[in-house]
């Protein structure tokens, strides 16, 4: 992964994630990140982790009940992998969620000493990203969220099956890329001059519109207020 660049020509699909997101701040309001709500690096990644097919507030709580039980997140690694799994039961796959989060906690204490992502900050976000998806458990989703959705607070966008699904959808990245090829046909698109705060709340409005009318088998093009800007939308109309 190479860090990300803006191309030397405008790119129109620039204009495109513009145009959508003022759609869906329309049809759904801001979501505005509070900076109370910001999470360590480290939170993100054991959410990330353990939260596959679970909803997010499931997950955060979770998240929030292992730090509370354990006490650290070196205890968690250091936890019985039955206990652990017992603890994770709200999750969708709490066996699985258990073992990744096992082997990405143990991986992270052999390379750092301890469950510490505090040199991410002096990285750049690409390389930064590299060096995550080289932990046991650790995807293109997951790192781009560390990266953002923490305290890290970079531009890197979280690409889940929704945000994918439309963006294939709607012609922006290839109709078969997966995550991480998604995110490095998008990430030269995004608009400069948004923020990292700016990355987060498109992909929350993202999210919500594939949960509502961008939908995996049965999409509702005619009523989807993105169905102008999309290529599938616009031949379905």
């Amino acid at each position: 992964m190479t860090e990300f660049k803006l191309p030397f020509e405008p790119d129109p699909r620039s204009e495109t994630l513009r145009r959508l997101q003022a759609l869906l701040v329309q049809r759904f309001g801001h979501i505005e990140r509070a900076a109370a709500n910001w999470r360590r690096p480290e939170w993100v990644l054991v959410q990330g982790v353990i939260g596959a097919r679970t909803r997010s507030e499931i997950s955060n709580a979770a998240t929030d009940r292992l730090l509370e039980r354990w006490g650290s997140w070196e205890a968690v690694a250091d936890a019985p992998l039955e206990e652990l799994q017992a603890e994770l039961a709200t999750q969708t796959y709490p066996a699985i969620a258990a073992e990744r989060l096992k082997a990405s906690l143990s991986a992270l204490i052999d390379l750092r000493g301890a469950v510490d992502l505090a040199h991410l900050a002096d990285m750049e976000t690409g390389p930064a990203m590299e060096w995550l998806e080289r932990l046991p458990g650790i995807g293109r989703k997951i790192a781009a969220g560390v990266m953002n959705a923490s305290t890290l607070d970079r531009r890197a966008v979280v690409l889940d099956g929704h945000h994918t699904r439309i963006l294939q959808r709607m012609g922006l990245v290839p109709a078969k890329a997966s995550t991480a090829r998604a995110f490095d046909a998008i990430m030269p698109a995004m608009p400069e001059e948004w923020s990292g705060a700016d990355y987060d709340e498109h992909h929350l409005l993202m999210k919500k519109l594939g949960q509502t009318w961008c939908r995996p088998s049965v999409p509702d093009c005619a009523d989807c207020p993105a169905q102008a800007l999309c290529e599938t939308g616009s031949k379905r109309a």
